[in-house]
Formats: C-alpha cells, structure tokens, sequence
C-alpha cells in the first residue's frame, strides 16, 4: 500500500495532474494499492494558511493514522505547503512507512516555487536565508504573507529534509538547480520523469489547423511571446487555461487570430492537441519540466519550447529557442508547423522516457 499526499493548490494545475497520475501509474503497473489523502488551500483564509505553514502544518495524527489504518509502506508527499509540514512526515516515520518527498518545484528554498520575480529568473534566497523574498514582496500580496512564506521556509526546511528518507525531482536540472540553492537534498534525491500514459500512435500534426498554448496564464509563462510570435508569421493561436494575465493577453491579443478557451478539462485538451499542428511551450523562466510539453510531445505534435530548465533535457533540439526571443520563436513555429515528421521524432523521445514501464521502474527503486 502506498499513500500519496497532496495539499491541493488555490488554482489547481499540473501538480495535481501529477498525483492522479501517479495513483493510475502504482494501481495499474506496480501491483501496490495506492490511497490519496488531500487537503484544499481554496478551503482555508490566508490567516489560516499562514498559521499552517508557520506550525510546521496541522493535525499529524490524521496522517499517521492514516498510515495505520491502510498499513501504507511508503507515504510518497507532494505539496506540504501549508496543512501537511514536517509534521505530516514525521508522523508517517513514526507509523513505520517510508517517506519520499516529491519536488515538483523550488519550494524548499524559494517561496514561490518558480525562481522567477520581477520579470525574471530570480536565485537570490539561498539556504535558509529567505529574506530576498520578503524585501522583493514575491508573493505579491501583503508584506505579511510574503514574511509567513519566508519564515516557515527559514524555520522548517531542515525538519523536512530530516523526515524524508528520499528526495523525487522531474529533471536533472531541478536538482542541480535545487542543490545550488542550497536546499537540503544531498544524494537522497534523484530524477523521475513524469508519467504520461497515453501515448498517439503516430504524429497527426500535418492535418492540424493552429498552433496551441497550454497552461497557467501568466508572466513567467511567456504566453505574450507565442501571441506576439504567431501574430508575426500569421498563424492561429489557440491559448487553453486561466490565471493573473488573462485580461493583459486578450488585450495584447486584439484582432490576432487568437482564441482563448479558459481552463479545459482532460478531454477538451486531448481533442485541441489532436487538431494542433504545432504546440509552444514558451516559458521565460527555468521550469523544471512542464507537463505541458510532456503531453504534447506524447500527442504527437513538435514541441517549440524555450532553451531553459528541464525542457532542454526533452524537448528535441530542432524545436528550442532562447528564452523571450520572440523572432526565434516565431521562426521555430513556422518551421515545425503541420511538420509530421518532427511530431514522430517528439514522441519517440517521450515514449522512451516517460512510458508507465519506464517510470514504475525508477518509482519501485525509490520506494524501496
């Protein structure tokens, strides 16, 4: 029995994506009963959230329980932030399961979980020593939010790490990037790639009619560079999700031929890569692996991603461009449109990586 954890986020998103298929991947491919326990931050106040992050998070026993009620071997955490904790993990030891902490972004250290502030990639909180954070306002709420984040980090980030017997990151640039941050991973950690399972059977990208963008609708995303690009070299722009710069894009996007959707569920998505000829992944900062590239890459269609983070670890090189360089984007997306060939090249590399096989494989090696 394994028992996955997971504090869901205010505006859910591929984390969440992540765990659902994790559970699939363990039920199907590991012959392990698999249980998830969530919490909601939507369900809490920011007086709330701030109390949890700063106690380490609430009620442990409920998690140790838990542990003892499915004899549950391996707690296998995502989110902590901010119900879970240390304490979550602690408990978990103490009912006798083995702990693995899956870091799906930078949250160790940096109290956002992008790196990215201010327009830009941002390393300036190191370690322990989170005040960069606070005098930059990252959170961009109030000072006192953005201290609760810093503190807790400050307060709790060795705890944590003293729970975990070991460390899961989607790339190997995440953990280099996280050991240069200082974060407390030492050789406990190491790579697995994120799960896809399913696979097209082959690239239908010569018969797709726009280009598609997938994902959080906000600055460190470069969306406003594939509206900008596409516009450039006239091709239709699908743009799939929500988030903080939504009413600046549609504005950007004034009398381009750019159709935004909102947020999609599953199928609605799988129905848009189908139709796609080429998708763009155009983030300006060092995403540590988007699942968005992943998924569009196992559809079928060429990738046009930005040279940064975990994307220059997968995506081929002939679709890759320097971050917000909008000319070199636009040129890498008319290339690569309605290109077949290029969509088959994708999805074999994903395949070979991402395929349940593949990942259950490393997953058992890490559950011990």
């Amino acid at each position: 029995m394994i028992l996955l954890l997971h504090n869901r986020y205010r505006v859910p998103g591929g984390e969440e994506r992540a765990v659902e298929d994790l559970a699939g991947l363990i039920r199907d491919h590991m012959d392990e009963e698999v249980e998830v326990l969530e919490r909601d931050s939507a369900a809490l106040s920011q007086r709330s959230a701030a109390a949890g992050l700063l106690r380490g998070g609430f009620s442990p026993d409920e998690v140790g329980g838990e542990v003892r009620r499915t004899g549950a071997r391996v707690v296998h955490a995502h989110n902590l932030n901010p119900t879970f904790g240390w304490r979550a993990l602690a408990a978990a030891r103490a009912a006798g399961a083995r702990t693995v902490l899956h870091l799906h972004n930078y949250r160790l250290v940096c109290a956002v979980g992008t790196c990215f502030t201010r327009g830009q990639d941002c390393t300036r909180c190191h370690a322990r020593n989170t005040l960069p954070g606070v005098a930059l306002n990252c959170r961009g709420g109030s000072i006192a939010e953005s201290a609760a984040y810093a503190a807790s980090l400050a307060l709790w980030q060795r705890e944590v790490a003293a729970q975990v017997d070991r460390f899961l990151v989607p790339s190997a640039f995440a953990l280099r990037r996280l050991r240069q941050l200082g974060a407390p991973v030492d050789d406990r950690a190491s790579v697995l790639w994120s799960v896809q399972r399913e696979f097209a059977e082959r690239s239908q990208a010569a018969a797709g009619r726009h280009v598609l963008y997938a994902g959080r609708l906000s600055h460190e995303k470069g969306v406003a560079d594939a509206i900008v690009a596409c516009r450039t070299v006239g091709l239709p722009l699908v743009v799939a999700g929500d988030g903080p710069a939504e009413a600046e894009l549609r504005e950007l996007a004034a009398g381009a031929d750019v159709r935004f959707t909102g947020r999609v569920g599953r199928d609605e998505l799988a129905a848009l890569r189908r139709d796609a000829a080429v998708a763009i992944v155009p983030s300006r900062y060092a995403e540590i692996l988007p699942l968005a590239a992943l998924e569009a890459m196992a559809s079928g269609l060429p990738v046009v991603a930005s040279r940064s983070g975990g994307l220059a670890e997968l995506v081929p090189a002939e679709g890759l461009f320097p971050p917000g360089d909008v000319d070199a984007l636009a040129a890498r997306a008319r290339r690569l449109w309605g290109d077949a060939a290029a969509g088959e090249r994708a999805l074999a590399v994903v395949r070979e990586r991402t395929a349940p096989a593949v990942v259950a494989r490393a997953l058992a090696e890490a559950y011990g």
